[in-house]
C-alpha cells in the first residue's frame, strides 16, 4: 500500500500526468513504463543489506545449486559444463521471474488503479521492463566471464542484441496474457508457476536440445516451445561461435508478435473489465 501511494505520489508529480487520462503517444507511454520500472526496482533494492548485488547473487546461487546436481552428482558429458549451464539458467531466469512478476503486478497495484486512471498494460510493461534491466547487468557479467575464462566465441556476439529483442517482444506478450488471466481468478498464479517448473525441464535448460536423436521431435520442440529455441539460439552465439537457423529464428519472431498483439488486443478490449474485476476483490 505505501509503495502504492509512492507510485500515485510520483505520477501526479510527473510532468506527463496530465497526459494520463487521454491517449498517450508512444514515447510518452514508454516513458512511464520506464519510470514506473526503475521506481519499483530501487524499492526492492532498499528492502535489502545486500541490494542491487542480488541480481547477481539470486541467478549465480541457482546456477551452482544446478552444478552442483547435474555435473558433479550426475556427471553430465556436456563440454564447459558451468557455462553451458550458465547460458541456459540465465536465459530461463529473465522469462520465468518477468512473467511471474508481470502476471500479478496489476493486482499488486490495485491501490494505484483506484487513484489514478492510467491504462493497465503498463504495470505489466513495467515489471517485463524490470526485468530486462537485471538482465543486462546479469548477461553483462556473463560476457566479462567468458571473456576473461577463453570460454567464449566471439564472432557473432552482436547477434546478440536482436536476439535479446525478440526475448523481449516475447516476454512481454505472455506476461500480459499471465497478467490478464490472474485479473480475471487468482488461482491462475499457482497454473503460471507450475508452468514454469514445466518449462524449465523440457527447454534444455540443463541439457542440449540438439542431442534428441529423433529429427522430427527436435524440429518440433524447438518450434512449439519458443524458450527452447531461445536458449539454443544464445548458446549457438555465445558458446559455439555459430548463427541460429533462420528459419527457426524466423518462427520464434512470429510467434512472439502475434502474442503480443493478440495480449494488446485483449487489454484494448477488456480494459474497463480490469478494474473492476481487480477492485471488486
Amino acid at each position: 500500500m505505501v509503495l502504492s501511494f509512492s507510485i500515485a505520489r510520483l505520477i501526479q508529480q510527473h510532468p506527463l500526468r496530465y497526459l494520463l487520462e487521454f491517449q498517450l503517444t508512444t514515447i510518452q507511454y514508454l516513458t512511464l513504463i520506464d519510470t514506473l520500472a526503475r521506481f519499483h526496482l530501487r524499492g526492492e533494492a532498499r528492502q535489502f543489506y545486500l541490494g542491487y548485488f542480488w541480481w547477481l547473487l539470486e541467478p549465480a546461487l541457482y546456477i551452482a545449486v544446478f552444478y552442483i546436481v547435474f555435473q558433479l552428482l550426475l556427471e553430465s558429458r556436456q563440454p564447459d559444463y558451468l557455462y553451458f549451464l550458465a547460458v541456459g539458467k540465465l536465459t530461463f531466469i529473465w522469462f520465468s521471474k518477468s512473467v511471474v512478476q508481470a502476471s500479478s503486478s496489476i493486482e499488486t497495484n490495485k491501490g494505484l488503479i483506484s487513484q489514478v486512471i492510467i491504462s493497465k498494460e503498463v504495470f505489466p510493461l513495467a515489471a517485463v521492463q524490470q526485468g530486462l534491466y537485471r538482465q543486462l547487468a546479469v548477461f553483462s557479467f556473463l560476457l566479462v566471464l567468458l571473456f576473461l575464462s577463453g570460454k567464449g566465441q566471439f564472432h557473432y556476439w552482436f547477434w546478440l542484441l536482436p536476439l535479446m529483442f525478440v526475448q523481449m517482444i516475447l516476454i512481454s506478450g505472455v506476461g500480459l496474457l499471465a497478467a490478464l488471466v490472474v485479473c480475471w481468478h487468482k488461482d491462475f498464479q499457482y497454473l503460471i508457476q507450475l508452468g514454469m517448473m514445466f518449462l524449465l525441464f523440457v527447454s534444455g535448460v540443463f541439457w542440449d536440445v540438439n542431442a534428441v536423436a529423433d529429427a522430427d521431435v527436435r524440429r518440433w520442440l524447438l518450434l512449439l516451445n519458443p524458450l527452447a529455441a531461445l536458449i539454443d539460439a544464445y548458446r549457438q552465439i555465445l558458446l559455439f561461435g555459430s548463427l541460429p537457423k533462420v528459419d527457426v529464428m524466423s518462427v520464434l519472431l512470429c510467434q512472439s508478435l502475434f502474442l503480443l498483439a493478440m495480449a494488446v488486443g485483449a487489454f484494448r478490449i477488456f480494459q474497463s473489465r480490469i478494474a473492476l474485476r481487480v477492485l471488486s476483490r
